[in-house]
């Protein structure tokens, strides 16, 4: 059986304004590849959504979910004074091999 794809991905909240809670962190596709499954809730992609592409599955709440940028400018709405947090499972491979520092 193969192993499902796995990615780092960049996840923020939407479910209350512009600027939420972001991460940094390894999400699972599903083998269609239309959700995604992290820290266990799954989030199905919406065809079209005002600031956000996908929606959890257990409440309905919006989230914003792409590829981390190499520059580290992943927030939709730039000017949020609220960090971005990293997973510690991935932060090594996600400053490494995304951000390119050593």
């Amino acid at each position: 059986m193969p192993k499902p794809k796995t990615r780092i991905m960049y996840i923020e909240d939407k479910s209350e304004g512009l600027n939420g809670p972001a991460r940094i962190g390894r999400v699972t596709f599903s083998k269609s590849g239309r959700s995604i499954h992290y820290q266990g809730r799954t989030f199905g992609r919406v065809g079209s959504g005002y600031k956000y592409n996908h929606v959890a599955e257990d409440n309905g709440d919006h989230f914003w979910i792409s590829g981390p940028r190499k520059d580290g400018a992943d927030r939709l709405h730039p000017g949020s004074g609220m960090p971005v947090e990293i997973d510690a499972d991935v932060a090594d491979e996600y400053w490494r091999d995304i951000r390119g520092s050593k």
